[in-house]
């Protein structure tokens, strides 16, 4: 069954930018759908804070829609025949310091996405 699995944390200065990639092992979910049938996105978690949206993207990659903390600043995207999506963070700042988290689901009347499945996280840490 496929999984999610992150990579791209790191250590980067205030202003610098990283890019962000999560892929999708194996061909199909536990629930037997494939990656490009779903929407996916990011979500990140700061030290002792909840985890919060970040940005997702359509299935059919017609939609995106992203938080208000990083509009302009961070650009998701994904390649469905590599069964993988990106997030690529310019102008990063100390507070963007946070483990980062990919998903696959579905995006609600808002636009946010709900989550079916999760990656393992990786690590972003941005200093001043």
């Amino acid at each position: 069954q496929a999984q999610l699995v992150e990579s791209g944390g790191g250590l980067v200065q205030a202003g610098g930018s990283l890019k962000l990639s999560c892929a999708a092992s194996g061909r199909t979910f536990s629930s037997g759908r494939t990656f490009n049938t779903y929407d996916i996105g990011w979500f990140r978690q700061a030290p002792g804070k909840e985890r919060e949206f970040v940005a997702d993207i359509g299935w059919s990659d017609a939609y995106t829609y992203y938080a208000d903390s990083v509009k302009g600043r961070l650009a998701i995207s994904r390649d469905n025949a590599k069964n993988t999506m990106y997030l690529q963070m310019n102008t990063l700042k100390p507070e963007d310091t946070a483990v980062y988290y990919c998903a696959a689901g579905r995006q609600d009347t808002t636009g946010v996405l709900v989550p079916n499945y999760w990656g393992q996280g990786t690590l972003v840490t941005v200093s001043s």
